[in-house]
């Protein structure tokens, strides 16, 4: 049964010990709290993307240095993937900047990368806009594990930060996913401006999903020169912990990733947001367009921490949202 924003709401505000003491319980219950899934995500396509999202480097819209690059070969892909599996990723993400996906040659050079890279022995996750069914069921068919498509903020304050796209455009594609026996990722990017209030009603409607998300990402918002939001306050430290925490309540079986804006945080804030549920990082030193910590450096934080990657375990089980 979904949770309501006033369930939500009174999990996020219980005092800060209450809150992670609840999350560190769940998450235990539920996961191995030493355990961290690494991930690696590659942008096989970048920029001239025309959707207006006012966070994007990669949009037609905002006036950035990005340099746009073509949809890359399947070898380079694949070798970008055999180097994220050596380097400890049991989840190999594919990004393209489109609106939406498009049947032909370059869609079926995409479909051709999921098959190889799912020859690799590793989960295969995909990003490529707005999906149809038929399409949704030819990734499932190459053997894709996860379809990323990100709610990114709440349906009130969403038309604030996109207008070329609906909130039901997202859904419709979340459905279609959900339909063809893909593993859902789907979560959104704090420090848009955004009030608590749209970070809570977010996860209400990440609630309401069905099936609701195996993986839900965190991302925090890595200001872009150029970009709308280029000079939006960093989302507060304590607010990033008390979202994560409420989350992993939330949604106690799904991998909560702590996603974009890690390099922005110290280890300490890492370790915190370990402790309130996160179980999922990305690894190399670039996540899509925006800088992120290298591999090294993870390396030893997790080792530091006394925590460890966490080995592939294929799963077709999916969240379920408490009461």
């Amino acid at each position: 049964m979904s949770a309501t924003l006033d369930r939500i709401t009174q999990i996020y505000q219980q005092p800060l010990p209450d809150l992670l003491f609840e999350a560190q319980r769940v998450h235990r219950e539920h996961h191995d709290p030493h355990a961290v899934q690494l991930c690696t995500l590659s942008n096989i396509k970048t920029g001239l993307c025309p959707e207006d999202c006012a966070y994007c480097s990669q949009s037609v819209h905002n006036q950035t240095d990005l340099k746009p690059q073509a949809l890359m070969n399947v070898e380079e892909v694949l070798a970008e993937a055999r180097v994220a599996k050596a380097n400890g990723a049991t989840r190999f993400c594919m990004g393209a900047a489109w609106r939406e996906v498009k049947d032909g040659p370059l869609f079926d050079r995409v479909l051709e990368m999921v098959r190889q890279v799912a020859d690799l022995d590793i989960e295969v996750c995909c990003t490529l806009g707005m999906l149809k069914p038929h399409q949704a069921q030819q990734l499932k068919a190459a053997g894709l594990t996860a379809y990323n498509h990100n709610l990114d903020t709440s349906p009130s304050y969403y038309s604030q930060v996109i207008t070329t796209r609906t909130y039901q455009d997202r859904l419709e594609t979340i459905r279609a996913v959900s339909e063809a026996g893909i593993s859902v990722c789907c979560g959104g990017i704090l420090g848009m401006g955004e009030s608590v209030s749209d970070r809570l009603e977010l996860l209400e409607a990440l609630c309401g999903l069905e099936p609701t998300p195996e993986s839900i990402p965190i991302n925090c918002l890595v200001p872009v020169s150029g970009t709308p939001l280029e000079d939006t306050t960093p989302v507060d430290s304590i607010e990033l912990v008390r979202t994560i925490a409420t989350t992993r309540i939330l949604f106690p079986q799904a991998m909560v990733r702590l996603s974009a804006g890690r390099l922005q945080m110290s280890d300490e804030l890492q370790a915190l947001c370990f402790f309130a549920g996160a179980n999922s990082i990305f690894t190399g030193p670039v996540l899509l367009t925006t800088p992120n910590p290298d591999h090294n450096h993870d390396e030893q934080m997790l080792q530091r921490l006394g925590m460890t990657p966490k080995p592939l375990s294929v799963s077709s089980s999916v969240a379920s949202p408490s009461s």
